[in-house]
């Protein structure tokens, strides 16, 4: 009877536990000094995995999951230029603000 007890507790808990750890990404892209970074498309790379792109709301803000812990870089495009950052991922949620500017006809991306 115990022994049968303890093998459905174990069964229970093994469906607690989520198989894979994953962390979200999260943020708002603005550009400049205040206005929302709508439309503003988001790639990442962690080693050699590759997420595809999403795209920033009317408000500027994104949400997307990385399942790989470690650096990682992030490609934004914004009104048909690209710029690059670095960044860690953790199993942890991680926000990632990000303001995009136009500089000498390149786009310029740095955290918030």
């Amino acid at each position: 009877m115990i022994a049968r007890r303890i093998a459905l507790l174990v069964v229970a808990l093994s469906f607690a536990v989520p198989a894979v750890e994953a962390g979200e990404l999260f943020g708002k892209v603005v550009e400049g000094t205040s206005s929302a970074g709508a439309g503003a498309s988001l790639e990442v790379k962690c080693g050699e995995k590759s997420y595809p792109a999403v795209k920033t709301d009317k408000s500027g803000s994104y949400r997307m999951v990385v399942a790989e812990n470690g650096k990682c870089s992030m490609t934004v495009t914004y009104k048909g230029q690209s710029g690059s950052l670095g960044f860690a991922s953790y199993n942890d949620p991680v926000q990632v603000d990000l303001v995009v500017e136009v500089k000498d006809g390149k786009l310029s991306v740095r955290r918030k």
